[in-house]
């Protein structure tokens, strides 16, 4: 049987550097969480945007959400939250702070996925470095995220990833990884999108 994929639109980090919302920047139009969960609803079953519980309120009440649970700490607390809900779930997994991210690596994520793996993640071209809020993680690669936070105590899931065995496949053009977490960055987002 094949196993259900659910995407995950990862909403609930702190945004410090950035000083406000990254769900909330508009790079496409609308709030950058809506336009991931929109794309991703094209391809998945069934989406859902991982947020803290302060933050109920600014999501649309279309919208599926999934509450952290705050097990664990960092990005992986969305990951297993979500998890904790849908347990033969795979889940692609995709950052609000990805703005260049786009439906042709969606697509590529889930041509080149390979379930026997514990996740298909991207990486920059020339890297085997893995970026864990770019993947799809399967059902089995929770609870042994679980396992490696009880015996390291990192909860870091690029470190966890690393440590996995693991399919890293890489886009066509890098920058659809761009990470923008400060306002240079949001400003040289915006300047490529007006070029494009």
């Amino acid at each position: 049987m094949k196993t259900k994929l659910y995407g995950l639109v990862l909403a609930g980090g702190k945004s410090s550097r950035m000083g406000t919302d990254k769900g909330n920047l508009k790079y496409h139009g609308k709030p950058q969480r809506d336009h991931l969960y929109g794309m991703l609803e094209e391809v998945c079953e069934e989406v859902f945007v991982s947020i803290r519980q302060d933050q109920e309120d600014e999501v649309p009440g279309s919208f599926r959400t999934i509450i952290d649970m705050n097990e664990v700490r960092g990005p992986q607390n969305g990951l297993q939250s979500a998890h904790s809900q849908y347990l033969d779930a795979a889940w692609l997994v995709v950052a609000t702070d990805l703005p260049l991210f786009n439906k042709e690596a969606v697509s590529k994520l889930i041509a080149e996925r390979e379930p026997a793996k514990v996740a298909t993640a991207y990486a920059i071209s020339g890297s085997d470095l893995p970026e864990p809020l770019c993947a799809i993680w399967e059902p089995r690669s929770f609870a042994l995220a679980k396992e490696f936070i009880a015996e390291t105590g990192n909860s870091c899931p690029r470190k966890f990833l690393i440590s996995s065995d693991i399919k890293i496949i890489h886009p066509e053009d890098d920058a659809v990884l761009m990470n923008a977490n400060d306002e240079n960055d949001y400003k040289e987002v915006q300047k490529i999108l007006s070029e494009n």
